[in-house]
């Protein structure tokens, strides 16, 4: 079979200075596109600023033969996120594939959380995601073709002590991915979502020895899989790491009817919850209309 190839694709990687973002860079750079490696080339959590990550990563892709260009914004601004998009139309005329990959850590558990640490995270993770995929949304359904892929986590899907913060961020990245696709499908537009297991600066103290089975090398062919033209999948989620791939996803079981214009009692939901919690012979809506759907089969009776 042919290989996943990008000649003459143009990719823009958030948070590419090191970690997950970096093999990300490198790996598309190897199959022929063209990268905007971006990284404030901050602290872990969110402070400070340096140009060395990306211009290093940038280094390493044109030693090996390949075109990149590095850019420092932040990702927390609607300004930051349209210069990053603006580096790739000046430095290549166009965008195919986007992978919001920056982020920050702040944790801590929920009775202590500042707020500041709360607007701080979803800066980065959620409102960095968008800043950056609508100007490039907009070049992308203008051609009529393009590739998301936003990075969730455990912690936002499943949950996790001490990251409130984090996980509401990183769950809405779940929700902003679902609508993408689904505005984006007449224009040959795919969204979707990877929630990594891997060893990056901002994980490598909590992962404790499971760190060293978990290198960011695993998690990057599932990305590059997702941003290429063979794949037509959109409006998934995968946990990916230490050489698993797995689907996540919401499903809606068929649940409790209390009957047409009936208005149940608490003591109805009670007595019935079994049946509302029982998974046997679940759907996965495609989008809000498949779940009003369901509804309305029921009313139909």
């Amino acid at each position: 079979m042919s290989a996943v190839t990008f000649d003459g694709e143009v990719a823009i990687v958030t948070g590419a200075g090191g970690g997950l973002g970096r093999c990300h860079a490198l790996a598309l750079a190897e199959r022929g596109a063209r990268v905007v490696v971006n990284d404030l080339g901050g602290n872990p959590d969110g402070t400070g600023a340096s140009d060395s990550p990306a211009e290093q990563v940038v280094k390493e892709i044109v030693e090996a033969g390949g075109e990149a260009v590095a850019n420092h914004e932040s990702v927390a601004t609607p300004e930051g996120g349209a210069a990053i998009v603006q580096t790739a139309l000046d430095a290549y005329g166009t965008v195919d594939i986007v992978i919001n990959n920056a982020g920050i850590l702040r944790d801590k558990s929920f009775a202590k959380l500042d707020p500041a640490d709360l607007d701080a995270v979803i800066a980065v993770h959620l409102k960095g995601a968008f800043n950056v995929s609508q100007p490039a949304f907009r070049v992308m359904k203008e051609k009529g073709y393009g590739r998301f892929i936003h990075t969730t986590s455990g912690a936002g899907v499943f949950g996790n002590f001490g990251q409130t913060n984090y996980g509401a961020a990183k769950m809405g990245l779940v929700g902003l991915s679902n609508v993408l696709a689904v505005e984006g499908a007449k224009a040959g537009i795919t969204s979707n979502v990877i929630a990594p297991l891997a060893r990056t600066r901002l994980t490598e103290s909590l992962l404790g020895p499971l760190a060293d089975a978990l290198a960011p090398e695993h998690v990057t062919p599932l990305v590059t899989f997702l941003a290429s033209k063979e794949c037509t999948l959109t409006h998934e989620v995968f946990s990916v790491g230490g050489g698993r791939i797995a689907r996540v996803f919401v499903g809606l079981s068929p649940g409790w009817f209390a009957g047409k214009d009936v208005v149940p009692s608490p003591e109805d939901v009670r007595d019935h919850l079994d049946q509302i919690r029982a998974t046997d012979g679940f759907t996965i809506p495609s989008s809000a209309t498949d779940e009003i759907a369901s509804l309305y089969t029921a009313l139909k009776g």
